[in-house]
């Protein structure tokens, strides 16, 4: 079966990473962390949620990948950017990546982001799952994989 436009853009993304991982488009919703985890057939924290929010001042787009169980903390997160943020509406979160809400991959955006964090919490697992530019379509990577493709910096977020 042909992938999806958006999932293909993601596994040419993939590729031009080295990373082999294979995008898959199932037949149930992996829309959330927890449709995911119950289509995949994983653990919930081993979700990678691409999370996009907005600098109230700097009006930039701010990418956290976060573990499937875990809530961004804000005023933490704040911290670490140099200001507040604010949750990214869907057509901001359309412009800056050039992919939908519950299908935000963590590599392949249509812009740059002023900054990425990824969760501590995702680097205990072996095995992780992300979306691949659609509600539908997956891929399984490593720690070591979504370090290198998101070039973000390692924090706790929650």
């Amino acid at each position: 079966m042909e992938l999806s436009e958006s999932a293909q853009k993601v596994q040419k993304a993939l590729a031009e990473w080295g990373i082999e991982a294979r995008v898959v488009e199932l037949p149930d919703s992996t829309r959330t962390a927890i449709e995911a985890a119950q289509a995949i057939g994983c653990t919930v924290s081993q979700i990678v949620k691409s999370l996009v929010f907005r600098g109230a001042e700097s009006g930039a787009a701010i990418l956290i990948e976060a573990s499937g169980t875990n809530r961004v903390n804000e005023k933490a997160v704040a911290a670490l950017v140099g200001e507040k943020i604010v949750k990214a509406d869907a057509d901001f979160v359309r412009e800056q990546t050039g992919y939908a809400i519950g299908g935000i991959p963590p590599l392949g955006h249509a812009h740059p982001m002023k900054a990425v964090l990824i969760d501590e919490d995702l680097l205990q697992y072996a095995e992780l799952w992300a979306a691949a530019g659609t509600p539908h379509a997956v891929f399984r990577l490593t720690p070591a994989e979504l370090l290198k493709i998101a070039g973000g910096t390692v924090a706790a977020i929650k």
